[in-house]
């Protein structure tokens, strides 16, 4: 049985991020809000978390996972990062994007793209995934949360608990944030790549 937090969208309560964390680091799988949807993670090399989420999501092995991260220094430890991404980075986090880069060798092999080698990262503009990001110490592994067969993701937290109260380990009720999942970048070549319109801008991007 899945527990249920209440934590506050704007102040977030230091006792429940530090219960959060916990469950994280004991090998635990969660939902959090973000600044786009809710989103389900787990920590960063976490074998057994990693294949109960592929296995809820149905996703394949060529799935890119997104690594959430509390602030670009942090990105820039798990992706190969040039000048000119930097300044695009710098200039969309934190927000809701995803972006699509190549992955250095802290990411483990099977979060990866199998073939490509890339892994996608963010910097989430919300206070309760960046107060659990910096109790973590670490990046949390993250994908949205769009259940098998929907296109658009959960959204109410209480919806949420009853669909995946005997699948996960935590639901964060952090109120409404949101229909849309982020809007993914491919970083990947000579040019910026939409890969999926979400609730980011992108003109400014591809522009």
């Amino acid at each position: 049985m899945a527990q249920f937090f209440q934590i506050h969208p704007e102040n977030p309560q230091a006792r429940l991020i530090n219960q959060a964390a916990d469950i994280v680091l004991s090998g635990g799988v969660i939902v959090f809000p973000t600044d786009s949807a809710y989103a389900i993670g787990c920590r960063l090399g976490e074998k057994m978390a990693v294949e109960r989420i592929r296995a809820l999501r149905q996703l394949d092995k060529n799935h890119n996972f997104t690594l959430m991260c509390r602030d670009l220094s942090e990105l820039a430890s798990y992706a190969k990062v040039d000048n000119q991404m930097f300044r695009l980075l710098k200039n969309h986090t934190p927000g809701p994007y995803t972006f699509i880069m190549p992955a250095t060798s802290e990411v483990p092999r099977r979060l990866a793209h199998a073939k490509r080698k890339t892994i996608g990262l963010r910097v989430p503009d919300n206070p309760i995934v960046q107060a659990l990001v910096s109790t973590l110490g670490e990046p949390l592994m993250s994908c949205s949360l769009i259940m098998p067969g929907e296109e658009q993701p959960l959204t109410d937290p209480y919806d949420i608990r009853d669909t995946l109260e005997h699948q996960v380990e935590l639901v964060i009720d952090g109120g409404f944030c949101g229909f849309e999942a982020t809007t993914v970048v491919d970083l990947t070549g000579d040019d910026p790549v939409l890969v999926r319109q979400g609730c980011g801008a992108i003109d400014e991007i591809l522009g």
